[in-house]
């Protein structure tokens, strides 16, 4: 069994991630706890560490269909007609890390379209990035990771980068 990189509806990736659960195969979707101002206030809020994505452990083989008609899935992603595999040393990486990720909401210095990133913090810690854009509105920036032999789009917090 390998771990695929699943797209949910919009905003369903908890019901996406119970009913593939509930079908039988392991789903990992993290969550981190942020500050934010909400209505002029500021509140800790749990959003969803990758927006419209959850991960699954399940046997491409057996299960393939299983997970892609799963409530609230749109579609296990997929390159070249293959699901998209995620090393598990990813997985366990995020899930030792994403416990006690928080966000300031400061302001910081914007980067460069191209510029070479180095995470700092959160599940991502270590890896270089290229900088992609700023989130309008948010206080995340979206940015390219190379993992294996493709690149990855990821969405993370700006106080968690920083230049190479």
């Amino acid at each position: 069994m390998e771990w695929y990189l699943v797209q949910s509806k919009p905003r369903q990736e908890h019901v996406a991630a119970l009913n593939v659960q509930r079908l039988g195969v392991e789903s990992f979707c993290p969550r981190i706890k942020q500050s934010k101002i909400v209505r002029w206030k500021k509140q800790v809020v749990i959003e969803t560490l990758f927006p419209g994505y959850l991960f699954a452990l399940f046997d491409r083989g057996s299960q393939f269909r299983t997970v892609n008609f799963a409530l609230g899935v749109a579609r296990v992603i997929t390159f070249g007609g293959v699901p998209a595999r995620v090393d598990e040393e990813i997985i366990n990486s995020i899930k030792t890390r994403i416990h006690d990720s928080w966000v300031n909401v400061e302001p910081k210095a914007s980067f460069k379209s191209g510029q070479k990133l180095q995470i700092t913090e959160g599940p991502f810690c270590g890896l270089e990035a290229v900088f992609e854009q700023q989130l309008s509105g948010t206080q995340r920036v979206a940015l390219l990771l190379q993992a294996v032999s493709y690149h990855a789009r990821v969405i993370i917090e700006r106080r968690h980068v920083s230049a190479c």
